[in-house]
């Protein structure tokens, strides 16, 4: 039993190297592309071990764009989503269009300040689009919505939707309330729970499949080697502010502080590792905000807040534990601040107003999961039915 154990834990701990993503599987998705107008959703994660190819670094590694470009293939366009092509933007920042300086190709932003959605004329001629970005499971990590609108301008264009898939770090667990439709935001599109457990390839499966977007042609290019049990080490952080894999393990649980007075730590060097608050007068640890790259003008800029140092957690711990209201809660009932510890954004993250209403009650971390537990049930059920990899 114990060698068997062993064998299960070392297959289960499979390095990212030896998963492959779906933009290397070219074979499967080149024939697609032949002769096609084609548009491309991507940022700085669509990145591609391909050693010996022309154009690759010398690690061997290539950007989806400088590839198909490279192979000659029609890209009228590219388009990017929060943080810009390049991922370098602050959170929701304005980011205007430009043109890749590399390859020439227009790049149209889906957060130039406008509809976060692409323009009718901008799909005009496309025969096809091609999404490859990396995401890190969350509803409230937006990569999956600027997906999702691009797959309804891609319908109302007719065009045919290749998504070439990469694997979820959060893949190995649902977790949280379902999204209430009043809470609909630019933070949370979908009725799905806080985490969700699927690859976005898995999502567009569902988006269509559920009636949540318009029919579609959808292409889904999968991973190679993949399970949702496998720890997925990614190899260039996603956004400015998740910038380790711890912070990508604590993301879900912490990124509800955003909704509240607390700082997760933008402007620090660890930001989504720790967190804290000037008036939390009981902790130790100690940070103060800078403004920096990816965190102009954070909460608290210049003031020492008092708060938690999570970077030495366990990372396997982090991932046991799920989406933790224990960390939110005791800095409520630290602060003494009651509903003004809380901001409008709160319910838009966590995505159900009852989450507010029973912290304020009192209740604890263990009765907010009861109460989600329902809502986690039935999605995992209805989850079985478009994943494209193992349990």
């Amino acid at each position: 039993m114990r060698r068997l154990f062993l064998l299960y834990f070392l297959f289960c701990s499979l390095p990212a190297a030896a998963i492959g993503v779906g933009a290397a599987d070219t074979a499967a998705y080149f024939s697609h592309l032949a002769g096609r107008r084609i548009a491309v959703l991507a940022n700085h994660t669509s990145l591609v071990d391909l050693p010996g190819v022309a154009g690759a670094d010398a690690a061997g590694r290539i950007h989806l764009v400088d590839l198909l470009h490279g192979r000659g293939f029609d890209v009228a366009a590219i388009f990017a989503p929060e943080h810009g092509f390049r991922g370098t933007a602050d959170a929701g920042a304005t980011v205007e269009g430009s043109t890749d300086a590399r390859t020439g190709i227009p790049i149209r932003s889906l957060y130039d300040g406008r509809t976060r959605r692409p323009a009718p004329e901008a799909m005009r001629g496309i025969d096809v689009l091609v999404v490859d970005m990396q995401d890190v499971g969350t509803r409230f990590y937006t990569y999956y919505i600027a997906m999702i609108r691009m797959m309804e301008a891609a319908a109302q264009a007719d065009a045919e939707v290749i998504v070439l898939d990469r694997p979820n770090p959060n893949g190995s667990y649902v977790d949280g309330p379902l999204l209430e439709e009043r809470y609909r935001s630019g933070v949370g599109e979908l009725p799905i729970p806080v985490v969700h457990g699927l690859t976005l390839g898995e999502l567009a499966r569902m988006a269509i499949g559920e009636g949540w977007v318009p029919p579609c042609r959808l292409t889904v290019v999968p991973c190679r080697d993949y399970t949702h049990r496998d720890r997925y080490v990614l190899p260039v952080p996603p956004s400015p502010n998740l910038r380790s894999q711890r912070a990508v393990y604590l993301y879900p649980s912490l990124c509800l502080m955003e909704g509240t007075v607390l700082s997760v730590g933008r402007g620090t060097e660890r930001p989504f590792e720790l967190y804290g608050h000037p008036d939390l007068k009981q902790a130790l640890f100690r940070f103060t905000p800078r403004s920096v790259a990816g965190a102009a003008h954070p909460p608290f800029e210049g003031v020492c807040c008092r708060g938690y140092d999570l970077g030495e957690m366990d990372e396997e711990r982090i991932l046991a534990e799920g989406l933790n209201p224990e960390y939110l809660i005791d800095a409520y009932r630290a602060l003494g601040l009651g509903e003004k510890f809380f901001t409008p954004l709160f319910e838009k993250l966590v995505g159900a107003g009852w989450v507010r209403r029973m912290i304020v009650e009192g209740r604890s971390a263990a009765e907010l999961r009861a109460a989600w537990a329902p809502d986690v049930a039935r999605f995992r059920e209805l989850r079985r039915k478009y994943l494209l990899y193992p349990e």
